[in-house]
């Protein structure tokens, strides 16, 4: 086993997508011994301290097949119709599965508009966080029941990437029919090599993955630019042949299996680098002594309790600065609460929200995930 495929043994939080064919058994309906087989896999990690999230595909190739079309429409309200119908049928499946394995799931269904909104980003991370405490698997899709040309993600390993910035995952695993990422088509070409491993910044895995390589059958290039994202977040992903067996299992144990494509920076810097670029600076709060310590000290939360003052005009879900009472930036980060809020609370303990606001976002302004220290 090789030192970067060592992560895959320790990490804590994957994000698991497994595409169309696999699931639809190259669109002949859902194939429920298939799904069977891993939801026992995703179980058995889940037992090894592993938080998983599924990203699915397969809700309009079931409805489809449900309809009795053969032939996929070209117009968004049969499919957005097809993906409703298939939907209800994909759940049904998961559900029954992890039923036999006394495991609970719960269907999240998300937009492009979800993640890109400043409220909808934090309700949607802390729904998944939630799920994930209580010991749930979160079953995502994108919601093709309502998406048009401007919000949707446009395929699930994008959205796969998304949900593991969204949430820290340690690892992406796209699960799909091709073997991993090869240095040309190996259908075509007898001299194509499998690529065991690669850095999410080299230029070489997109151009093997364009035009003139895997694009147009096994969508390869959606998966290298969703390595790319999920790198951003500092997350290490594996395209793998979904129908290896036990293949979440072997990845799990470090094994050769796939395409390894590794960041280049750890979860930190880079969740320090999303934070401090993503997202205009729009307000700030001062702090006292005790909550700067328990911040740059112990890694904690900001509450109410230690802000001093705050300045400027935000919502919740922007970006604002944490200054000292001399004025110098200790961190910057995503606020709970909207500037007139915080004004009401500041210097309250977390127990008084409720009393002074009538309502509770969270019980802390800046949680210390969405927290980056300067």
């Amino acid at each position: 086993m090789s030192a970067d495929r060592a992560v895959l043994c320790q990490s804590r939080r994957w994000v698991v997508k497994i595409g169309s064919a696999l699931l639809t058994n190259d669109g002949k309906g859902l194939d429920h011994q298939a799904i069977a087989r891993w939801v026992d896999q995703l179980v058995a990690l889940r037992k090894q301290g592993v938080e998983v999230l599924l990203v699915s595909s397969g809700a309009i190739a079931e409805g489809m097949t449900r309809l009795g079309w053969s032939k996929r429409p070209a117009q968004v309200y049969r499919l957005q119709a097809a993906a409703a119908i298939g939907q209800m049928g994909l759940v049904q499946v998961y559900e029954a599965n992890f039923k036999r394995h006394a495991t609970q799931t719960a269907q999240v269904l998300l937009t492009h508009d979800d993640l890109s909104n400043r409220k909808r980003y934090l309700n949607a991370r802390g729904t998944l966080s939630t799920l994930l405490e209580l010991g749930v698997v979160p079953v995502v899709n994108e919601n093709d029941t309502v998406i048009t040309d401007e919000i949707k993600f446009g395929d699930n390993d994008t959205l796969a990437a998304l949900v593991a910035n969204l949430v820290e995952a340690d690892a992406v695993i796209l699960l799909t029919d091709q073997l991993g990422l090869f240095t040309a088509d190996p259908r075509s070409d007898p001299q194509a090599t499998l690529i065991s491993q690669a850095m999410a910044d080299d230029p070489m895995i997109t151009a093997v993955a364009g035009e003139g390589g895997l694009l147009g059958s096994g969508g390869m290039a959606t998966k290298v630019r969703s390595s790319k994202l999920a790198a951003r977040s500092g997350a290490v992903t594996v395209i793998a042949s979904g129908r290896v067996e036990d293949v979440l299992l072997k990845i799990r144990e470090g094994r050769q299996v796939g395409t390894l494509i590794l960041p280049s920076s750890s979860p930190v810097a880079a969740r320090k680098q999303w934070l401090a670029g993503h997202l205009q600076v729009r307000g700030t709060l001062v702090v006292d002594e005790g909550a700067a310590n328990a911040m740059l000290q112990r890694g904690k939360s900001l509450l109410p309790a230690g802000v001093k003052s705050v300045s400027g005009d935000f919502s919740r879900g922007e970006i604002v600065l944490v200054l000292n009472q001399s004025g110098s930036e200790l961190a910057r980060g995503l606020v709970n609460y909207n500037s007139l809020d915080v004004a009401k609370i500041l210097g309250l303990s977390s127990g008084q929200i409720s009393a002074v606001l009538g309502f509770v976002n969270e019980d802390e302004l800046v949680h210390r995930d969405n927290l980056a220290l300067s």
